[in-house]
Protein backbone atom coordinates (compact mmCIF):
# COMPACT_ATOMS: atom_id res chain seq x y z
CA UNK A 1 0.00 0.00 0.00
CA UNK A 2 0.99 3.64 -0.43
CA UNK A 3 1.16 5.78 2.70
CA UNK A 4 1.12 9.55 2.19
CA UNK A 5 1.51 11.94 5.09
CA UNK A 6 3.28 15.12 6.14
CA UNK A 7 6.68 14.69 7.75
CA UNK A 8 8.33 17.71 9.34
CA UNK A 9 6.14 20.01 7.27
CA UNK A 10 6.82 18.29 3.96
CA UNK A 11 4.39 16.08 2.04
CA UNK A 12 5.90 12.62 1.67
CA UNK A 13 4.83 9.14 0.63
CA UNK A 14 6.15 5.63 1.07
CA UNK A 15 5.35 2.98 -1.53
CA UNK A 16 4.83 -0.76 -1.09
CA UNK A 17 4.30 -0.54 2.66
CA UNK A 18 3.10 -3.85 4.04
CA UNK A 19 0.21 -3.79 6.53
CA UNK A 20 2.26 -4.63 9.64
CA UNK A 21 5.07 -2.19 8.95
CA UNK A 22 5.66 0.35 11.71
CA UNK A 23 5.83 4.09 11.31
CA UNK A 24 9.34 3.86 12.75
CA UNK A 25 10.47 1.51 9.98
CA UNK A 26 8.97 3.75 7.30
CA UNK A 27 10.61 6.86 8.74
CA UNK A 28 14.05 5.27 9.09
CA UNK A 29 14.28 2.85 6.20
CA UNK A 30 11.96 4.20 3.52
CA UNK A 31 12.21 7.96 4.09
CA UNK A 32 15.83 8.18 5.27
CA UNK A 33 15.10 9.84 8.62
CA UNK A 34 17.28 7.84 11.03
CA UNK A 35 16.90 10.13 14.05
CA UNK A 36 14.25 8.05 15.81
CA UNK A 37 15.93 4.91 17.09
CA UNK A 38 14.75 1.31 16.99
CA UNK A 39 15.51 -0.14 20.39
CA UNK A 40 12.82 -2.23 22.08
CA UNK A 41 10.08 -2.44 19.39
CA UNK A 42 7.58 -2.67 22.26
CA UNK A 43 6.89 0.98 23.13
CA UNK A 44 8.77 0.64 26.42
CA UNK A 45 11.96 2.66 25.93
CA UNK A 46 10.87 5.86 24.16
CA UNK A 47 13.84 5.95 21.77
CA UNK A 48 11.49 6.20 18.80
CA UNK A 49 9.29 9.02 20.16
CA UNK A 50 7.83 11.30 17.48
CA UNK A 51 4.89 13.68 17.26
CA UNK A 52 1.80 12.36 15.48
CA UNK A 53 -0.69 15.18 14.94
CA UNK A 54 1.00 17.07 17.77
CA UNK A 55 0.91 14.23 20.31
CA UNK A 56 4.01 12.23 21.24
CA UNK A 57 3.86 8.53 20.39
CA UNK A 58 6.28 5.63 20.16
CA UNK A 59 6.66 5.22 16.39
CA UNK A 60 7.41 1.51 16.81
CA UNK A 61 3.86 0.98 18.08
CA UNK A 62 2.08 2.87 15.29
CA UNK A 63 1.27 0.98 12.11
CA UNK A 64 2.48 3.05 9.17
CA UNK A 65 -1.00 3.01 7.65
CA UNK A 66 -2.33 4.77 10.75
CA UNK A 67 -0.21 7.79 9.83
CA UNK A 68 -1.79 8.20 6.39
CA UNK A 69 -3.02 11.75 5.92
CA UNK A 70 -1.59 12.85 9.25
CA UNK A 71 1.29 15.05 10.39
CA UNK A 72 4.48 13.51 11.80
CA UNK A 73 7.29 15.51 13.34
CA UNK A 74 10.56 13.78 14.12
CA UNK A 75 13.67 14.88 16.00
CA UNK A 76 15.05 16.03 12.65
CA UNK A 77 12.07 18.37 12.34
CA UNK A 78 12.83 20.11 15.63
CA UNK A 79 15.75 21.93 14.06
CA UNK A 80 14.75 25.30 12.64
CA UNK A 81 14.99 24.12 9.02
CA UNK A 82 11.27 23.54 8.45
CA UNK A 83 11.96 20.61 6.11
CA UNK A 84 12.00 16.83 6.44
CA UNK A 85 15.55 16.92 7.73
CA UNK A 86 17.88 19.56 9.04
CA UNK A 87 19.23 21.89 6.37
CA UNK A 88 23.00 22.41 6.42
CA UNK A 89 22.50 25.93 7.77
CA UNK A 90 19.65 25.09 10.17
CA UNK A 91 19.76 25.98 13.85
CA UNK A 92 19.23 23.38 16.49
CA UNK A 93 16.18 23.81 18.67
CA UNK A 94 16.71 25.13 22.20
CA UNK A 95 16.24 21.59 23.53
CA UNK A 96 18.79 20.13 21.12
CA UNK A 97 21.28 22.90 21.98
CA UNK A 98 20.74 22.35 25.71
CA UNK A 99 21.38 18.61 25.42
CA UNK A 100 24.71 19.34 23.74
CA UNK A 101 25.56 22.14 26.17
CA UNK A 102 24.80 20.00 29.26
CA UNK A 103 26.65 16.95 27.95
CA UNK A 104 23.40 14.96 28.07
CA UNK A 105 24.29 13.03 24.94
CA UNK A 106 26.31 9.90 25.56
CA UNK A 107 25.83 6.99 23.16
CA UNK A 108 22.98 8.97 21.58
CA UNK A 109 20.57 6.09 21.22
CA UNK A 110 17.93 7.40 23.63
CA UNK A 111 18.62 11.06 22.89
CA UNK A 112 16.16 11.61 20.00
CA UNK A 113 13.22 10.34 22.03
CA UNK A 114 14.27 12.32 25.09
CA UNK A 115 14.64 15.48 23.00
CA UNK A 116 11.19 15.07 21.44
CA UNK A 117 9.60 14.37 24.83
CA UNK A 118 11.40 17.34 26.42
CA UNK A 119 10.26 19.54 23.52
CA UNK A 120 6.69 18.43 24.17
CA UNK A 121 7.01 19.27 27.88
CA UNK A 122 8.27 22.76 27.10
CA UNK A 123 5.51 23.27 24.53
CA UNK A 124 2.93 22.46 27.21
CA UNK A 125 4.57 24.65 29.87
CA UNK A 126 6.89 27.50 28.93
CA UNK A 127 5.75 28.04 25.33
CA UNK A 128 2.14 27.97 26.51
CA UNK A 129 2.91 30.89 28.82
CA UNK A 130 3.31 28.88 32.00
CA UNK A 131 6.24 28.53 34.36
CA UNK A 132 9.27 26.38 33.69
CA UNK A 133 8.77 22.78 34.81
CA UNK A 134 10.38 21.70 38.07
CA UNK A 135 12.52 18.61 38.43
CA UNK A 136 9.58 16.41 39.44
CA UNK A 137 7.61 17.50 36.37
CA UNK A 138 10.64 16.90 34.13
CA UNK A 139 11.16 13.42 35.59
CA UNK A 140 7.49 12.57 35.10
CA UNK A 141 7.51 13.79 31.50
CA UNK A 142 10.61 11.73 30.70
CA UNK A 143 9.52 8.64 32.66
CA UNK A 144 8.71 6.71 29.48
CA UNK A 145 12.18 7.27 28.03
CA UNK A 146 14.92 4.93 29.18
CA UNK A 147 18.61 5.79 29.08
CA UNK A 148 21.07 3.04 29.82
CA UNK A 149 24.19 5.25 29.91
CA UNK A 150 23.44 8.01 32.39
CA UNK A 151 22.04 8.72 35.80
CA UNK A 152 19.67 11.21 34.13
CA UNK A 153 21.12 14.25 35.93
CA UNK A 154 22.66 15.72 32.75
CA UNK A 155 19.39 15.07 30.91
CA UNK A 156 17.37 16.89 33.58
CA UNK A 157 19.95 19.69 33.56
CA UNK A 158 19.51 19.97 29.79
CA UNK A 159 15.73 20.30 30.09
CA UNK A 160 16.16 22.95 32.81
CA UNK A 161 18.58 24.85 30.56
CA UNK A 162 16.24 24.64 27.58
CA UNK A 163 13.36 25.89 29.74
CA UNK A 164 15.46 28.87 30.86
CA UNK A 165 16.36 29.70 27.24
CA UNK A 166 12.74 29.44 26.19
CA UNK A 167 11.53 31.58 29.11
CA UNK A 168 13.93 34.31 27.99
CA UNK A 169 12.71 33.97 24.40
CA UNK A 170 9.06 34.17 25.50
CA UNK A 171 9.84 37.32 27.54
CA UNK A 172 11.49 38.84 24.47
CA UNK A 173 8.33 38.07 22.52
CA UNK A 174 9.39 35.18 20.32
CA UNK A 175 9.40 31.56 21.41
CA UNK A 176 11.94 29.53 19.52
Amino acid sequence: MRVAFTVNGEDMAAEDVWPGESLLYVLRERLGLPGSKNACEQGECGSCTVYLDGVTVCACMVAAGQAAGRAVRTVEGLAASGGAGPAPDSRLSSVQEAFVEAGAVQCGFCTPGLVVQADDLLARTVRAGGPAPGDAEIREALAGNLCRCTGYEKIIEAVRTAAEHEERAVRRGGAR
